[in-house]
């Protein structure tokens, strides 16, 4: 379904606005309270902490070698990648989707 916002959510807020959105989403059962979604970004990311408070075996993590690249050309380098399942919503509005997420410390 559509996810759309009204006048009165725009209230206060600097246009034209293309910052990021921070909201709740449940990430393989747990509930993740600061869920950052920006559209200007090519990867999703998940901290190496978050990962360990999910209890996932590590052994699940799939290598990789290809570094990341940040804007001022600095380079980090993940752990690995892991799918995990996203829901966003609550019943009966609700969706759920398959994320691949880069772990990085």
């Amino acid at each position: 379904e559509v996810i759309s916002f009204s006048k009165v959510d725009y209230e206060g807020v600097c246009l034209p606005h293309d910052d990021p959105v921070v909201v709740t989403l449940m990430v393989e059962l747990f509930t993740m309270k600061r869920f950052l979604i920006d559209s200007g970004s090519s990867a999703n990311i998940l901290y190496k902490h978050a990962f360990d408070q999910l209890r996932i075996p590590i052994d699940q993590r799939k290598p990789m070698k290809t570094p990341l690249v940040g804007f001022a050309g600095e380079m980090v380098h993940p752990l690995g990648s892991i799918n995990l399942s996203v829901v966003a919503g609550t019943a009966p509005r609700q969706t759920q989707v398959q994320m691949t997420f880069l772990v990085v410390v």
